[in-house]
């Protein structure tokens, strides 16, 4: 029963194949303290009016402390923090589930192997992820969960023969929705949009939870606009929206449709109070930068600040959305394109493919991009977005293929 809720159907693959694209960053300006004792509060996280959250977390912190070294309510305690970290953005819940997993000594058990498995991933250590959850599945065989997180991170390393073994496993073990959402990437990836739409509709027929609607729809949402359905991708981006769950990667993947759409005014409308947000502050900047609105220049400062704290912790999770705060805010073609170059050597989705193409067409850098090239022929991916920014950039530097060129 515990395992089974670990990681409910929409946190685990919205996080995993947006944020294991996507890193947000830690504020920046205090410096770091260890505590000197485990009640000390550092910080009291800000949490929305009527939320039940703060609530939610004491009985959780309270069944922890009560238990002592049972690893049960430790596990619910940590993954809870995960889920919110997901779905708000905040990158200190992250630190704070892996407080809880490391009192705990190895052999660790499944429930906690697991949850460890996904706090490596965020740290983008993909390769000890994988062995968690191999791990995991080794102490617990039915651990479906494992299998769709093994999955995500084939996918977004743009390894699908690996990932479609993955969703074999889920359909052996009889999880019809995950299996469905799971082979639906794997198609939409794949170069088979109108499949990938199909098996997502058949997922969410079956699915009866709201956190499984909610990644179900938009994934749809995304599908459809690939395939320049806008109307039906705006549809199934409302209705997800409609759930009214806190999810930090559908108001980015809606925000980043208006954007395309040109509708800037919408997106500072849906993302209103979502500042602390690294990856929708980036987008909630370029939508004011948009309408040249003043307030464009305080949140360019902002995103400055959090991408040199980054760097001054060592860290490279963001590179993605750094590349295109330097692409589209700042105007720094060569700066992009080294992140974003830098970034698709370990994530290699759609979103990652398209900053790299971007940057490489604004510094006049064929070569740079060659291996997004290859993917859009190896792969097949469909999005004529996508493949116009390809021929694009080919059609840049002539003939394709040659030594970049300056553009002036």
């Amino acid at each position: 029963m515990l395992l089974g809720k670990l990681i409910q159907f929409a946190r685990f693959f919205a996080f995993l194949t947006a944020a294991l694209t996507i890193a947000f960053a830690i504020s920046a300006n205090a410096a770091p303290r260890r505590p000197t004792a485990d009640t000390e509060v550092l910080e009291r996280l800000p949490l929305r009016a009527g939320d039940a959250s703060a609530r939610e977390l004491a009985a959780l912190r309270g069944a922890m402390t009560a238990a002592a070294s049972d690893p049960v309510p430790a596990a619910n305690l940590a993954q809870r923090y995960f889920d919110l970290a997901m779905a708000r953005g905040d990158p200190r819940y992250v630190g704070y589930a892996e407080a809880v997993v490391a009192r705990f000594s190895e052999p660790l058990p499944a429930s906690l192997r697991l949850i460890r498995g996904l706090l490596r991933q965020y740290r983008h250590d993909f390769d000890g992820a994988l062995d968690d959850f191999a791990g995991a599945l080794a102490l617990d065989p039915d651990l479906a969960v494992a299998n769709a997180w093994r999955a995500a991170i084939y996918l977004v390393q743009a390894n699908y023969a690996a990932a479609q073994k993955e969703c074999d496993a889920l359909q052996r073990r009889g999880r019809s929705t995950l299996h469905g959402g799971c082979v639906g990437l794997v198609q939409a990836y794949g170069g088979q949009l109108a499949a990938a739409y199909g098996t997502l509709q058949q997922a969410l027929a079956t699915s009866g939870d709201a956190d499984s609607r909610l990644w179900l729809l938009t994934r749809l949402g995304e599908v459809a606009a690939w395939r320049g359905q806008l109307e039906l991708a705006e549809k199934h981006y409302r209705e997800a929206l409609s759930i009214g769950r806190d999810d930090g990667y559908l108001l980015a993947a809606w925000a980043d449709f208006l954007l395309d759409s040109g509708r800037p005014a919408e997106v500072i409308r849906h993302l209103a109070g979502w500042e602390s947000s690294d990856i929708l502050l980036l987008r909630l900047a370029e939508a004011e930068a948009a309408l040249k609105s003043p307030a464009a220049a305080r949140l360019a400062r902002l995103l400055d600040d959090r991408f040199g704290a980054a760097k001054q912790r060592g860290d490279t999770t963001h590179r993605a959305e750094e590349a295109r705060y330097q692409l589209r805010l700042r105007g720094n073609s060569a700066e992009a394109l080294r992140l974003a170059a830098e970034n698709y050597r370990v994530q290699r989705e759609p979103r990652d493919a398209r900053v790299l193409l971007e940057a490489a067409i604004a510094a006049g850098d064929t070569a740079a991009a060659q291996a997004v090239r290859d993917w859009l022929r190896s792969s097949g991916f469909e999005d004529a977005r996508l493949r116009r920014l390809g021929q694009e950039l080919c059609e840049a530097v002539s003939p394709c293929g040659t030594a970049p060129v300056t553009r002036r």
